[in-house]
């Protein structure tokens, strides 16, 4: 990334720059706002730490029913990660930036992404919501997974197709063919090449690389590549684009669903981006105060479910006049 690029994407910003309704006070906002380095640094060795775990369970008791479970596991935790990048990204992670955007490019290994490219388009997606120049709905427009309403038998044929890899390879192509994506510091392209290359030549020399396969690949480009598509779907899509109150959704949902789909706050998707300088942590706290201030609980779009109101938002006739108008913006 250029000298240039880091100054206008630091300048720029995440705040969305269309107008906020007045919610919370400066002085809640602040303390909503305060960093857990400790917390981050844990959670984060707890999603490696499962896993490790279930790689090694997999491994130790080794059937075909434990392998799909561990893939289902390592799919789930690499979203996991994903999410505690995602703060970093914010500069939420650690109150010192360079240990921050450390740590926040080694979180994101297991995605395949750099945190610093992820940041780059992700500031414009907050900047420029659900417009013409949001890279994140740009690069989705004119696909046929992104079209509402669709019935929720459809929508799950789409999922099924992300998990089975058949959309693997239009998945990571379309998010890494962006320039600005690529557009990171030359040392941190050095580095995550490094490694890439170390970890092939090693896995290759000392045997490993069907754990590399099997416990990597597979997941990536399976079950998290579906449960990305699931998140897209349910922050952005089948909603009423008339404020930014509406155009962003929360999920609420059992836990099982919130471990697998949404961890660390992402189901708080709405609360992110009114208030994106708030950490994961708080995200829920955030949510329970904002259900207190009128007008948010009448007007935010808050759906309880990615399996069933999710579903229902997705077939719901309501939308479409607004699926018609966006495929073709």
């Amino acid at each position: 990334m250029t000298d240039a690029v880091v100054a206008r994407s630091a300048k720029l910003g995440d705040s969305c720059l269309r107008d906020i309704p007045r919610l919370l006070s400066k002085e809640e906002i602040r303390n909503l706002s305060q960093i857990d380095s400790t917390r981050f640094t844990l959670t984060a060795l707890l999603e490696f730490g499962l896993i490790a775990a279930a790689i090694w369970i997999s491994e130790t008791w080794w059937s075909p029913l434990v392998y799909a479970l561990a893939v289902v596991v390592i799919g789930s935790r690499i979203n996991g990660l994903g999410a505690l990048m995602h703060d970093a990204a914010h500069y939420r992670g650690y109150a010192n930036r360079k240990l921050n955007d450390f740590i926040g490019e080694v979180i994101a290994l297991p995605t395949s992404a750099s945190m610093a490219g992820y940041r780059n388009t992700h500031f414009a997606h907050h900047r420029e919501l659900n417009s013409e120049n949001d890279p994140d709905w740009q690069r989705n427009v004119g696909l046929k997974e992104y079209e509402f309403p669709a019935s929720p038998g459809s929508v799950l044929m789409r999922i099924m197709q992300y998990l089975s890899g058949l959309k693997s390879l239009t998945a990571v192509t379309g998010f890494h063919k962006n320039k600005d994506t690529r557009d990171i510091a030359a040392a941190v392209a050095r580095a995550r090449l490094f490694f890439f290359a170390a970890l092939l030549v090693a896995s290759i020399v000392l045997g490993f690389w069907k754990l590399l396969l099997l416990y990597w690949i597979v997941p990536l480009m399976t079950v998290f590549l579906a449960i990305r598509y699931i998140r897209s779907v349910a922050e952005h899509y089948a909603v009423e684009h008339e404020n930014v109150l509406t155009e962003s959704r929360t999920v609420v949902a059992p836990f099982w669903e919130l471990w697998l789909i949404a961890p660390w706050g992402l189901n708080y998707h709405l609360e992110h981006h009114l208030f994106p300088g708030v950490p994961c942590f708080r995200l829920g706290e955030l949510h329970r105060l904002l259900m207190t201030r009128k007008p948010y609980p009448e007007i935010a779009h808050v759906t309880y479910g990615y399996f069933s109101g999710l579903l229902r938002d997705c077939a719901a006739a309501r939308y479409a006049e607004m699926a018609g108008s966006t495929s073709t913006s």
